[in-house]
C-alpha cells in the first residue's frame, strides 16, 4: 500500500521562510539584551546593527513572497512590531540602564517614560502616513542611545534629548522610512548606506571612535532631521 505524497507548496515555504527570518530578530534581541546586561555595549549594538539590517530588508522579502496570501495564518505585521518593540525600545533602554551615561536612577525612570510612551507610539494606527512617512518620531530609540554613547553629552543634555523624543512620537512632524521613501530616494538611501558605515566603525572602536566618525554621524542625523522639510519641494520629485 503506497503513500500518496503532497506536492511541496513553494509559495507556502517561502513565505513561512520569510516569517520566520523576521522572527530570527527575536533571538537577535536576546544576544542583545544580554551584551547589554553584562556592560559590552558595543557587542550590544552589533547586534541591534544586525537587528536594524533583518528590519530594514524584510519588508521587501514578505512583499516579494506575498506573505499575505502564501503565509496568511501569521501576522507579519504584528510579528514586525514585536520584534521591533524588543531591539528599538527594550534592548536600548536596559543598555541606557546599564551604562554610565546618567545617574542610574535618572536613565532608570526615563526608560519607564520611553518604554510606555513607546508602547503607545506602537499600537497607534495613525503610527504611517499615506506615502508611507513615519507620523510623529519612529521609536528609534536604539539610534538615539547609539548616538549618545558615541557623542556622550552631559547626562542633562542626554536626558532632556530622550524625553524630547518621547513627546514627539505624539506631535504630528513626519520621519522619512529611508528604505521607502519615493522623493529623493536615491540620495536618502546613499545616506543611509553612509550611516551604516559610520555606526559600523564607531561600533567597531568599541563607540569611541575618531572624531570624524562622530561628525559624519552628526551630518547623516541633520539630512534625515531636515528632509522632512523638503517632502513637498517643487524639485524633490518622484
Amino acid at each position: 500500500m503506497s503513500i500518496e505524497k503532497r506536492p511541496v507548496d513553494v509559495a507556502s515555504a517561502a513565505g513561512f521562510s520569510v516569517h520566520l527570518f523576521t522572527a530570527s530578530g527575536g533571538a537577535v534581541a536576546v544576544l542583545a539584551l544580554y551584551a547589554a546586561i553584562e556592560r559590552n555595549f558595543a557587542a550590544c549594538f552589533a547586534w541591534l546593527g544586525l537587528a536594524l539590517f533583518i528590519d530594514g530588508i524584510d519588508g521587501t522579502l514578505a512583499r516579494a513572497a506575498r506573505v499575505q496570501v502564501t503565509a496568511a495564518a501569521i501576522d507579519g505585521v504584528v510579528l514586525d512590531l514585536v520584534v521591533d518593540f524588543l531591539t528599538y525600545v527594550l534592548v536600548p533602554v536596559v543598555a541606557l540602564w546599564r551604562s554610565d551615561l546618567m545617574p542610574t536612577e535618572a536613565s532608570f525612570w526615563i526608560g519607564l517614560i520611553v518604554t510606555i510612551a513607546s508602547a503607545l507610539y506602537f499600537a497607534d494606527t495613525r503610527m504611517k502616513t499615506d506615502d508611507l512617512w513615519f507620523r510623529g518620531f519612529p521609536a528609534t530609540w536604539n539610534i538615539i542611545i547609539l548616538y549618545l554613547f558615541v557623542l556622550r553629552p552631559p547626562w542633562v543634555v542626554s536626558a532632556f534629548i530622550l524625553l524630547a523624543a518621547a513627546g514627539l512620537m505624539f506631535t504630528p512632524i513626519v520621519f522619512v522610512h529611508p528604505l521607502r521613501v519615493v522623493k529623493l530616494r536615491g540620495l536618502t538611501i546613499a545616506m543611509t548606506v553612509a550611516w551604516f558605515a559610520l555606526a559600523a566603525i564607531a561600533i567597531a572602536e568599541k563607540l569611541a571612535p575618531p572624531a570624524w566618525v562622530g561628525w559624519g554621524l552628526i551630518a547623516t542625523a541633520a539630512y534625515f532631521l531636515c528632509l522632512p522639510l523638503l517632502r513637498d519641494s517643487p524639485w524633490a520629485r518622484d
